[in-house]
């Protein structure tokens, strides 16, 4: 059996970046390059939520019911 048939190779995790398998010193990454990539995305605002952009005063509402 070839090592990409193996059970193991099947169901290793992916980078979310490049796809490439992942290194345990980086997980849920293969790299600290990827794992920087990732950071700069959540840091930039590219990952959304869908739906219509939260109401600042619901939100401030919200924050001051919870003791936030």
């Amino acid at each position: 059996m070839s090592a990409a048939n193996t059970p193991e190779a099947k169901t290793r995790a992916r980078c979310p970046v490049c796809r490439k398998p992942t290194a345990a010193a980086h997980s849920p990454f293969c790299s600290q390059g990827c794992r920087d990539r990732d950071l700069l995305k959540w840091l930039g605002e590219g990952y959304r939520i869908a739906g219509p952009p939260a109401d600042p005063e619901s939100m401030d509402m919200m924050l001051d019911k919870d003791g936030g």
